[in-house]
């Protein structure tokens, strides 16, 4: 008997499908300097060189991690592409860029036209919340390689930023001030950690007190904030700096790598509220507070290196967009290699 590719788990309809699905999520993303849609072998974007002297492409990637295990838990699907967005563009906007474009990535073991559709949903989502064009991405069916009901997602974004405005934390100094922005919540890191100690102790359902209100899912799914806009608009008004995406390896690894040497990075702890999921995590899994601070980012999703005088402003700007943010510390002389302390 003759065997096809969907008896072998590959349904090329249902991909076919997908694409038509997907179509309205993408076209709404659109830039004027995209060249035809999606459905291309490569995804073309023109560079208005005119609005630019010395362009330089920034390019970042990125994926979402085990929060997809929460998703999969839930049977939501629309937010993690704003999370996948954030992961990628937040990484670009901090070097000074402007998101361009994004392209993602999406593989199953069995593809289902109308799940997948919705985690492009969010992706188009989050490109519209940073300005940038969904302008291609892959789908792949991989049957025996997933377990079943389950994905994975990798993103691809582009900026582009003047050479002369490239923030690469050169000009940080001793006296500088720390400004940071509010999270909403633990974002897409440390999520094994989190899932570690929640999940065999509440259900999704449950509203802890220690979270305020949301349920432990909801906690768990808020989506990452998108930070691109608000960066590009602070650098428009502000001489920032340097500023860090807090993501893996939290305040403690993230913080110094836009800082040189001979500098260390002081944060103070009670400078923020501390939302409180991440009270949660600690209390429930005797988690220390070290490891706490090197795992999550403690509700700064960004940490901006501003001159002292220039402080209030930022967060007066930042607070005119909706974003709170404070002044957690400061700059002081190091000795080697940047780092960053947080105290009591």
């Amino acid at each position: 008997m003759p065997i096809t590719y969907r008896d072998a788990g590959v349904d090329i309809d249902e991909g076919d499908r997908l694409v038509e699905l997907i179509k309205p999520h993408a076209r709404r993303t659109m830039r004027p300097e995209v060249l035809g849609g999606i459905g291309g072998f490569g995804g073309l974007f023109a560079l208005d060189v005119k609005r630019w002297r010395e362009p330089v492409l920034v390019s970042g990637t990125d994926g979402v991690g085990t929060k997809l295990k929460v998703a999969f838990l839930a049977g939501r699907h629309d937010t993690v592409g704003i999370d996948l967005v954030a992961m990628c563009v937040n990484d670009v906007a901090v070097v000074g860029a402007e998101p361009l474009f994004f392209l993602d990535y999406f593989a199953t073991g069995k593809l289902r036209a109308e799940e997948a559709a919705e985690v492009v949903k969010g992706i188009a989502e989050g490109c519209s919340q940073a300005g940038c064009a969904l302008i291609g991405g892959e789908t792949a069916e991989l049957p025996g390689f997933y377990h079943e009901g389950e994905y994975d997602l990798a993103g691809f974004a582009v900026g582009v930023v003047e050479r002369a405005r490239i923030l690469d934390g050169r000009g940080v100094a001793p006296g500088d001030a720390l400004v940071g922005v509010a999270s909403t919540g633990l974002h897409s890191n440390g999520y094994s950690l989190a899932r570690k100690v929640l999940l065999p102790r509440f259900g999704l359902g449950d509203r802890p007190a220690a979270l305020g209100g949301p349920t432990v899912g909801e906690a768990l799914l808020q989506p990452t904030r998108i930070y691109a806009k608000d960066v590009l608009a602070l650098l428009a008004r502000v001489p920032v700096k340097a500023i860090a995406h807090v993501t893996g390896g939290g305040l403690p690894g993230n913080v110094p790598r836009n800082m040189p040497e001979g500098t260390r990075a002081v944060i103070r702890e009670g400078t923020w509220p501390v939302p409180g999921v991440f009270a949660l995590v600690e209390r429930e899994g005797g988690v220390p507070r070290d490891e706490m601070y090197r795992t999550f980012n403690m509700g700064l999703g960004l940490v901006a290196v501003v001159p002292s005088g220039a402080a209030e402003e930022a967060r007066a700007l930042l607070r005119d967009r909706g974003l709170d943010a404070w002044v957690v510390g400061r700059v002081e002389e190091g000795s080697g290699e940047a780092t960053c302390e947080v105290v009591p």
